[in-house]
């Protein structure tokens, strides 16, 4: 199995300046920000991707 992708930048700032954390799996440290955050895949929708008749994107 391959190895997880990590995130690119800050949620929250938008830095790339992102350190695994000591917290656990997916927990990531922004040294610019100073917060931590955690990312978690919850899983593939039953519906997957319905498509907008209006052209536009959804709100």
């Amino acid at each position: 199995m391959s190895e997880r992708a990590a995130p690119f930048y800050c949620p929250y700032c938008g830095d790339e300046d992102l350190r695994p954390s000591e917290q656990g799996h997916g927990a990531w440290e922004c040294a610019a920000c100073n917060r931590a955050f955690q990312l978690k895949f919850l899983g593939l929708l039953a519906r997957g991707l319905q498509p907008n008749d209006a052209g536009g994107d959804e709100i």
